[in-house]
């Protein structure tokens, strides 16, 4: 069975289309895999701007180490993450302004709080601008001796959610 003059015409056709789709697709590979070594080279310079930057942060952490941290600060809230504050505002009645306040007066510590005497209190409550007996009346010390010894979960339990 032999092909027609027409079918051979068609078979021509395919080929020749084919072979200028082939030569057209060459030119548009070359743009994606342009665009595919540019995505490659931004990601390498951003994990290189990313690495210079955590560099920096660690070279700042070790600077603030040791060193008075003022309160309020993001660098207050990384020296409480790291252990050398604690989080103050956890406990009802104090919060993030009271926080800056108490860490202002030299307290940073659970400890500290409940250790305070009663002349003590009333004395940062003066400097604080709260009323008098609000230490005492909130319970700020046995929120503190809560944190210190049982941790958030327990304080939660018996004072309820920290807002």
């Amino acid at each position: 069975m032999g092909f027609t003059p027409n079918q051979w015409a068609i078979v021509a056709l395919v080929l020749i289309l084919g072979w200028l789709f082939g030569l057209l697709s060459r030119s548009g590979g070359a743009k994606w895999r342009r665009a595919y070594t540019d995505e490659i080279a931004a990601r390498k310079n951003a994990e290189v701007e990313l690495a210079a930057v955590r560099e920096r942060n660690v070279e700042l952490e070790r600077q603030v180490a040791g060193h008075t941290v003022v309160p309020g600060t993001a660098g207050a809230i990384g020296a409480a993450a790291a252990g050398n504050r604690d989080d103050l505002a956890l406990i009802r009645g104090i919060g993030r302004t009271g926080e800056t306040g108490l860490n202002e007066a030299g307290i940073h510590r659970y400890r500290q709080v409940e250790a305070l005497s009663d002349g003590e209190a009333a004395t940062l409550e003066n400097r604080l601008g709260l009323k008098s007996g609000t230490i005492a009346y909130e319970e700020w010390r046995e929120q503190a001796a809560t944190l210190r010894a049982d941790g958030v979960d327990a304080h939660r339990t018996r004072w309820g959610t920290v807002a």
